[in-house]
């Protein structure tokens, strides 16, 4: 008897090994190499850029789709495909691609030869605390394919470094280096998050986009447009203190978080109000320091309700106001990205700017503020405000390109504008237009404090082309403004 149970256990073992080979080597035959030249603007000078490549990982999905990073293809002017075990590159495009979540999808040119014995991997859930997962990617080191293998340690909401945004993320252990970046983590034969960033100075600590945000981008471009992640859109306030909770009059048995301010260009706008307590996210309770539970035991940031919505969705929303609580739905409309007075960091285009006598105008933007914000530390408090009726944009005089009519004016740069010709603006296209539209001989620029710059127009037209010349810049504008304005006509 013995004999057989030991002779039926090799087997069950035997057994097992290939299985769990055959499916090793089904994941591997979906993991791909993405290599990427890109064209990277220099925001400071922002009519120059430099080309870089970028290497990543990514994982094909369903409908003959690659899964990778927006990091991985931000800025791309061409951009490689190899799958595993094959040394020949294909030709890819981007099919969408979300900033806003560090997702993107990518098309192969030569889609019957390359998918040719590939099975697409499946999205699975989110994943527990201590589960196992291996990451399979293209990284540092080496050329072929790499497995390192570690535990879920934590999930909650962490800031995505490539837009700026705070979204769901899971913490892992598995060592992840540079070129893991778009690879899938894979655990029990499923997706369960894409490889995101890590944190160098950290020791085996690396971050996953979730799959309930892969799901949510597929869906989103199903109707081929990009929409984003809904925000509400307000300022609130945290309701640990004791006082406070007081004096608003919220007994023990709610919890909940202070609305302060609502902005401007939100979606609830005349629905909540200042002093209202949100205690709930369609249904889901949200505790004194601005957390829900997602799972028993398990909090994240009440957005995470929120961020499961699509946009053009409505999502239920529990108000104590007047010592009662109320139940409202509120259609989510916006984006995180319209709310802010500077916007997220921007890819996949020119930096936007006029030359006008030598003065650069350009808009604040992350990108730019993230350059120079060591030594121009006033722009930081920018980051801080949020879009109001008459304020959608900062313009920046940000350089004087140094000329016989714009002397003694070397020294203003990164320079906010408040008004030109004593009128107020909305952005920067307005501004443009304002400008463009003069027939004073002046335009008079002016600062919150009243300082002002002064441009002789007449002065400014003529010396243009030699000032583009002798700075080698081919055109005064960005590609959009030269269109919209007709400036070369």
């Amino acid at each position: 008897m013995k004999k057989v149970v030991l002779i039926l256990s090799i087997l069950t073992v035997t057994l097992f090994g290939s299985q769990k080979s055959q499916l090793d080597e089904k994941i591997k035959s979906a993991i791909v190499k993405v290599y990427t030249v890109a064209k990277i603007p220099d925001f400071t000078m922002p009519w120059n850029s430099k080309i870089r490549r970028v290497n990543g990982s990514g994982a094909v999905i369903d409908g003959k789709r690659i899964l990778t990073n927006a990091h991985v293809v931000a800025n791309r002017t061409y951009i490689e495909i190899q799958k595993y075990g094959d040394r020949k590159r294909y030709i890819a495009r981007v099919e969408a691609v979300s900033h806003q979540l560090d997702l993107a999808l990518l098309r192969v040119r030569n889609e019957d030869e390359f998918f040719r014995g590939i099975e697409p991997l499946k999205l699975g859930k989110l994943p527990n605390i201590e589960q196992k997962v291996a990451v399979y990617g293209f990284p540092m080191g080496g050329d072929t394919l790499s497995v390192t293998k570690g535990i879920v340690s934590r999930i909650e909401h962490q800031r995505y470094v490539h837009c700026g945004e705070h979204f769901l993320a899971i913490q892992i252990d598995a060592a992840v280096n540079p070129g893991n970046s778009g690879g899938p983590a894979i655990s029990n034969g499923k997706i369960v998050g894409v490889v995101m960033e890590g944190i160098s100075k950290a020791q085996s600590i690396s971050y996953l986009v979730p799959t309930m945000l892969v799901r949510h981008f597929l869906e989103d471009i199903s109707d081929g447009k990009l929409d984003g992640v809904p925000s509400l859109g307000f300022l609130y306030q945290k309701m640990e203190n004791p006082t406070l909770r007081k004096y608003y009059k919220i007994d023990e048995n709610h919890t909940g978080i202070l609305v302060d301010k609502t902005i401007y260009s939100s979606g609830l706008q005349g629905i909540i109000k200042n002093g209202d307590v949100l205690v709930s996210v369609d249904d889901h309770t949200i505790q004194n320091d601005g957390t829900v539970a997602f799972r028993k035991n398990e909090f994240t940031n009440f957005d995470y309700f929120v961020e499961l919505h699509q946009i053009g969705e409505s999502v239920k929303l529990g108000i104590y106001r007047d010592s009662k609580i109320t139940s409202i739905d509120v259609n989510l409309t916006t984006v995180a990205d319209n709310l802010q007075l500077l916007k997220n960091y921007e890819y996949d285009k020119q930096p936007r700017f006029l030359i006008y006598g030598g003065y650069l105008f350009a808009p604040l933007s992350r990108n730019l503020a993230a350059k120079v914000a060591s030594s121009y530390t006033e722009l930081l408090s920018y980051a801080r405000k949020f879009v109001t009726k008459s304020k959608k944009e900062v313009v920046l005089l940000q350089r004087v390109l140094p000329d016989e009519i714009n002397r003694g004016d070397y020294d203003f740069a990164y320079w906010p504008i408040e008004k030109i010709n004593g009128k107020k603006f909305r952005d920067f296209d307005t501004f443009i237009q304002i400008l463009l539209s003069l027939e004073d001989n002046y335009i008079v620029l002016e600062n919150k404090l009243g300082t002002k710059v002064i441009i002789d127009i007449k002065e400014a037209k003529r010396r243009q082309k030699e000032i583009l010349r002798k700075y080698n810049i081919e055109y005064p504008a960005s590609f959009d403004i030269l269109r919209k304005y007709k400036i070369l006509e």
